[in-house]
């Protein structure tokens, strides 16, 4: 087919369809989307909650839990050990299929009756109580999305690593603090989009260094010092002279570290070993477009978070290893040929699931494991399942639901956003709204509930070095220099005050690194603010001798200005100056 224009029922805004869509959506044997790709991304956003933690009860053994519930939610939650045991049959919750109601409004019916797994836990876990979205990790506390990974805190998106706080989008690392986008890192401390640093600490866009400070664009250095190169006594002379341990001035070096990070020269986008890909944070992929977060992954595009091994995907956040899926949120680990699924692991040739794991065939299913030929959690047999799939996806688009918003929801749409507040989920963190915004797009708003616990120590209270901290400081409730008031610029989930656990006090004691005085959700924000938008702008590089001085002359554009044009995630109205990859390479490699 054509390149075709159309008009998102949601926003309103115009985006295009390409031919290969088209051949990805026959392959697949759905419609075309009626949804720009924001609006989609944004919609499958809206069912994950990573750190909107609430104390609830388990449904069934009544025992006190952590969930992504609140006490006021109408879905039944259980305790992990409960919601795996032979104690429940989901199968029992199954009902026939309603032809005098829109198939959404039927699931949403189940999805209320069906007991619901409190946090996202995929595979087995160590000593994780206290975190959400972990697989295969021990000793995660208070981090999210978190893969075969030990002793992570307050973090997010970590993979592989050991011994990292506060870091976000970390891969292959170890003993790593407020490190961005980067990977094999070792004792670094603020780094963004750095690969192979050991002891580095302030750079940004550095591989192979080593003993380097407050620097941007280096590759395979040591002792560098503010971009300058000195000698190792020079340069641990001046690392001396650094109170590393005060609050107040790391706060100094860490406002010149983002001041640093915009006059640095940019790459259109950080892919690195990729073919033909577009979009940001790509690694090792090929043919993927439009996604963010992305590695070792061949034809995708629109997606994020995909790791090991996936293929074919569209619409997807979250996955690994697996082939052919539409439309999913965290898809999680293998499986084939899916639609239109809320966490699914291991499932094969099924349609509008939730959280069905080992599955095949199923439609309209909540929590089967190891079963198929499944409509609304009720068994048929394989010719009378097959019998009945198309009639129902007739019957989705002669009977459309239609929610409070106006939009209309046929057979080939993600699910209406019901299951979480707007500002629970992650849609928030990377495409943030006010409450008066999400009101007025239809979504829900969940208003903070009122914290019971009262500061003990205010942010101006902590001594300022961490040598100076206490044992005692381990009894104190800090309080959040944000307080969780909008007036302070707070619109970030704040929970208002926090408490320094054991292990973090030895993490910050082991690396001198001082107190923090924001709370653990403020300071994820913070390193959202970093962090490229998931958007993509057409524009030019900016290699002209007259905005930027170059090193050496670049082969391709020997008039001076470079013609060269590209998609990337930085905005128009950046400051950064961005270069293509030929004119960025001639530079830096």
């Amino acid at each position: 087919m054509m390149q075709e224009t159309k008009t998102c029922q949601n926003c309103k805004i115009q985006f295009t369809i390409e031919p290969d869509d088209f051949a990805f959506y026959e392959k697949i044997k759905v419609p075309p989307p009626t949804w720009c790709p924001t609006c989609r991304r944004v919609r499958r956003m809206m069912f994950r909650n990573e750190r909107a933690l609430y104390y609830g009860v388990c449904g069934l053994c009544k025992k006190n839990m952590l969930s992504t519930y609140a006490p006021d939610s109408p879905f039944t939650a259980y305790c992990k050990e409960c919601w795996f045991s032979d104690q429940w049959d989901p199968l029992s919750y199954g009902v026939d299929y309603d032809w005098n109601k829109p198939f959404f409004e039927q699931f949403l019916d189940l999805k209320i009756r069906v007991p619901r797994l409190a946090r996202m836990i995929v595979r087995e876990n160590i000593n994780s109580d206290y975190a959400n979205f972990v697989t295969g990790s021990k000793n995660a506390y208070l981090a999210y999305s978190i893969v075969r990974s030990e002793n992570i805190m307050y973090s997010r998106v970590v993979d592989d690593s050991r011994e990292c706080l506060d870091c976000s989008d970390l891969q292959q690392s170890e003993l790593a603090y407020e490190n961005i986008q980067s990977d094999n890192t070792n004792r670094t401390k603020y780094l963004y989009a750095c690969t192979a640093c050991i002891n580095a600490s302030f750079l940004f866009d550095c591989v192979n260094c080593q003993n380097c400070f407050m620097s941007s664009n280096l590759r395979s250095r040591q002792y560098v010092f503010r971009n300058t190169q000195l000698t190792k006594e020079e340069y641990q002379k001046k690392i001396k002279e650094f109170r590393w341990g005060s609050h107040k001035e790391v706060q100094v070096l860490y406002n010149e570290y983002l001041a640093m990070t915009r006059t640095a020269l940019h790459k259109y986008g950080d892919i690195l070993k990729s073919v033909n890909s577009s979009g940001n944070n790509i690694m090792e992929s090929k043919n993927v477009h439009y996604s963010f977060d992305i590695y070792n992954t061949e034809d995708a595009k629109y997606c994020d978070r995909l790791i090991g091994g996936s293929k074919d995907y569209y619409d997807v956040y979250g996955s690994a290893s697996g082939e052919l899926h539409y439309e999913g949120m965290a898809v999680t680990y293998g499986g084939a040929r899916t639609k239109f699924v809320l966490i699914g692991d291991a499932m094969q040739d099924s349609h509008y699931t939730d959280y069905c794991l080992n599955s095949s065939y199923l439609f309209g299913c909540i929590g089967l494991q190891k079963k198929s030929y499944c409509i609304l959690n009720k068994q048929y047999g394989e010719k009378e399942y097959k019998a009945l799939i198309p009639k129902i996806i007739e019957h989705m688009n002669a009977m459309p639901y239609t929610d409070e918003g106006g939009r209309v929801y046929r057979y080939g749409e993600f699910f209406p956003p019901y299951q979480y507040a707007y500002n629970e989920s992650i849609a928030q963190e990377y495409f943030p709204l006010t409450e008066d915004e999400v009101r007025s797009r239809g979504y829900r708003w969940r208003a903070p509930d009122v914290k019971q616990h009262q500061a003990t120590l205010r942010p101006s209270e902590i001594p300022d070095d961490i040598t100076e901290i206490k044992d005692d400081i381990l009894e104190q409730i800090i309080g959040c220099t944000h307080a969780g008031t909008e007036s302070k610029g707070c619109n970030e989930q704040c929970t208002r005050a926090f408490r320094i656990t054991l292990q973090e006090l030895q993490f910050y004691r082991q690396l001198t690194i001082p107190i923090p005085h924001l709370c653990p959700n403020c300071r994820h924000y913070q390193r959202l603010k970093i962090r490229n938008p998931l958007k993509l702008w057409h524009r030019k590089c900016m290699c002209d001798y007259q905005v930027h001085e170059n090193s050496t002359k670049h082969m391709h554009h020997p008039e001076g200005k470079c013609s060269n044009e590209f998609e990337t995630s930085y905005p128009p109205e950046r400051p950064e100056v961005i270069y293509c990859e030929q004119c960025y390479n001639a530079e830096i490699v």
